[in-house]
């Protein structure tokens, strides 16, 4: 099997939703302006991704262990191609909202088995370098989805962002038809935990959903509750079942993976929702037009993208514990300084705290993904990698719940128009002060990993 050629799929494959996800950003106002609705649905065309793909990603990252990861991971992209075409034709924000929550249903599938096939593609020594690579993969999606995501609806419209990313998407799905023949399967014949998918799938969607509907009806607070309470209840199921979806006793006896997964959680809780607050602030506070405001987010995920690399090869050769707690401390900064921002707030000072951001995230993800990813014994790659997934779009769904929370808190149910810019603007300060307490206790949970314990390699030596 050429080794290249199937990063280059998976790669390609990593492109995909992080470029989704940057461009529809561009495209929110636009989607509020057709559909006439207020900030707490159009937070929901990214919530409704999110949401599905945390639900549905340690399941299937369990199923794909059993089945073949290589089955689960082309179904993904297919349906991920067709979902996408199905929002391209949504006729109401409903629809959408039904066609995203498929598309994230797919992504799940995607992420669900692309990190654990590169990890048992090539050695521990080319971890960090691989890993850099794909992250570089996930950034450059980041990067040009502004780009292309805000000339699109400046010139053609917001529909042909899913038109461009379903022909991408079959594209790869072609390739890997014909390239990537290999099957990977850790755990044939093993019991599917169907119960327990059923409580955390169930758990996960009413937390999540009742995190985000807090400040906007009374009842919210009782799906919460059932949902933290299902949860609760999924821990105390897996702990008893011989073929759980998640051997939980990991968390307890590897301290580099339970930290590693928790600063992973709290990274992506700090940071996920920064592109959806900062392309309203660009267009609605500064009356940019998305395509203007897709260069000036650019600034962040190139820089992402560029030193990505470099910090993963960093990470095989000086403890990722280090270079990963330095991301978070970068980050920190970077959001301290947003949470200041007003609509006079210099241009420069903007493209600076992206630069920050950007850097910061990329000196934290790819040494973090590596740190996770070597901790761990060759048979349970499978749940690292959905673990990691998960806190990954645990995180993202955390950090766009509290975002409408505080937004709704401000401006209630009313369309975003410039009229509102300056309730617009105090919800993104405080949103970024929460923000920044987030990321500055993440500094403390990356440095509590300790010393990596290369897993793999005492498995040799033994």
């Amino acid at each position: 099997m050429n080794k290249k050629l199937t990063l280059l799929i998976l790669t390609a494959a990593s492109f995909l939703t992080p470029f989704m996800g940057s461009a529809i950003n561009l495209a929110i106002p636009a989607i509020g302006q057709q559909f006439k609705s207020d900030v707490y649905l159009l937070s929901f065309i990214s919530t409704s991704y999110l949401l599905a793909s945390t639900a549905f990603l340690l399941p299937l990252g369990r199923l794909s262990d059993i089945v073949g990861k290589r089955k689960i991971f082309v179904r993904g992209i297919a349906l991920f191609s067709f979902s996408s075409l199905l929002c391209g034709f949504g006729w109401s924000m409903q629809s959408l909202l039904a066609f995203r929550t498929i598309q994230g249903i797919a992504s799940a599938m995607i992420f669900a088995t692309s990190v654990s096939i590169l990890t048992l593609v090539f050695p521990l020594e080319e971890r960090g370098r691989v890993f850099g690579i794909n992250s570089a993969a996930v950034y450059l999606g980041l990067s040009l989805g502004p780009v292309i995501g805000g000339s699109i609806t400046h010139y053609l419209g917001w529909r042909y962002i899913f038109f461009l990313t379903t022909f991408i998407s079959f594209l790869v799905f072609l390739l890997e038809r014909k390239y990537l023949r290999k099957e990977w399967i850790s755990a044939a014949g093993e019991h599917f935990d169907a119960r327990g998918a059923l409580y955390y799938l169930l758990g996960v969607s009413a937390f999540m959903y009742g995190a985000s509907s807090l400040a906007r009806w009374s009842g919210a607070v009782y799906v919460f509750v059932l949902g933290l309470s299902m949860m609760i209840y999924f821990v105390y199921h897996e702990l008893k079942e011989e073929t759980p979806l998640i051997h939980l006793k990991l968390f307890r006896r590897n301290i580099t993976f339970a930290f590693s997964s928790l600063a992973a959680l709290i990274s992506y809780s700090a940071t996920a929702a920064v592109a959806f607050l900062l392309s309203l602030h660009l267009q609605v506070v500064r009356g940019l037009d998305a395509q203007t405001a897709g260069m000036v987010l650019l600034c962040q995920p190139v820089l992402q993208a560029l030193f990505s690399p470099f910090a993963g090869r960093l990470s095989d050769r000086v403890e990722p514990r280090i270079v990963a707690s330095l991301g978070m401390l970068i980050t920190t900064v970077g959001l301290f300084f947003f949470s200041f921002l007003t609509a006079e707030t210099p241009g420069w000072l903007l493209l600076l705290n992206f630069a920050l951001l950007g850097i910061g995230f990329a000196f934290f993800a790819s040494p973090n993904n590596n740190a996770i990813m070597s901790s761990v014994e060759k048979k349970e790659y499978g749940v690292a990698s959905a673990v990691l997934g998960t806190m990954r779009l645990l995180g993202q769904s955390l950090s766009m719940a509290l975002m409408t929370f505080i937004t709704t808190l401000y401006l209630g149910t009313v369309t975003i128009t410039p009229a509102y810019s300056d309730l617009l603007v105090k919800s993104t300060r405080v949103s970024f002060a929460v923000f920044t307490l987030i990321c500055f206790g993440g500094i403390f949970a990356s440095l509590a990993r300790g010393k990596l314990g290369r897993a793999e390699e005492a498995g040799d030596q033994q």
